[in-house]
């Protein structure tokens, strides 16, 4: 069976999931989107082979692969380059950072795209030094395993301080009571941004605000807890089912009367 993280949460969290037989599915795959490491382990739980692909549409599009032999160790990770897939984890200034420490990911490869169609300037962008620059905030540990940390777009500067919304996000789904999440910064004139969560609960579940700041406390630094929190009944997901954060950021700057910074 493979479905996108999306599909995956709804059909985990299924009320009759267990009224069914499923002594048949052997095998899981997982891709499109970052996939909550809660969700790997439910899924690994239930006796499955996990497999999981990462990368984007310009990679054709898979660039790193996690296999089942790997799942269980290497959890919280998206896997290996495939073959003929040469990764980087770079600064700001294209230079490699120590192994372990974050940065932006960068590819080279076969599967590589020729061009953004009738966008050159874009297209040089994107391949500034020959490389394929993803937007992906990664970390690469000695065995050259992946782990991403978020889109380099969605980080959150507050206070001076970088804080990646999937850290939050991956404490929330933790919680019982929390079936989705997302986190995202909103503009605050004094910090810069403040940290936003918002969350859909289980079916019959209740929570307040305060309820999901503490769980991220008992957790998480105190500058990466919640500064507001919003509960809806579903996230705002584009046709991949992927979150679209600047959607949900844009609704609510706009429902809060925000000012962005400039």
């Amino acid at each position: 069976m493979n479905l996108v993280p999306t599909m995956w949460i709804e059909l985990l969290n299924h009320n009759k999931l267990n009224a069914y037989d499923i002594s048949s599915l052997r095998n899981c795959h997982s891709g499109g989107a970052i996939v909550p490491i809660e969700i790997k382990k439910k899924i690994i739980g239930m006796g499955m082979k996990y497999t999981e692909a990462f990368g984007q549409t310009e990679m054709s599009p898979s660039v790193t692969h996690l296999f089942p032999e790997d799942a269980i160790r290497k959890t919280d990770s998206v896997g290996q380059a495939m073959l003929n897939v040469e990764i980087r984890v770079v600064d700001d200034q294209d230079q490699d950072v120590p192994m372990g420490e974050t940065g932006e990911a960068i590819y080279r490869g076969p599967n590589s795209m020729l061009e953004y169609y009738r966008a050159p300037e874009a297209t040089a962008e994107a391949y500034k030094g020959g490389w394929f620059h993803s937007g992906d905030l990664v970390r690469m540990d000695e065995e050259g395993f992946v782990y991403v940390a978020g889109r380099k777009k969605d980080m959150i500067i507050s206070g001076g301080e970088n804080i990646y919304p999937k850290e939050i996000e991956e404490i929330l789904y933790q919680d019982s009571r929390i079936m989705d999440a997302a986190v995202l910064g909103l503009p605050d004139p004094k910090w810069g941004e403040n940290v936003t969560a918002v969350v859909v609960l289980k079916p019959g579940m209740t929570m307040t605000a305060e309820d999901v700041v503490e769980v991220c406390t008992k957790h998480l630094a105190s500058y990466k807890k919640p500064k507001h929190v919003f509960f809806v009944d579903a996230l705002m997901r584009n046709s991949a089912g992927k979150v679209v954060k600047n959607q949900i950021r844009a609704h609510y700057v706009k429902e809060l009367g925000l000012q962005e910074l400039k």
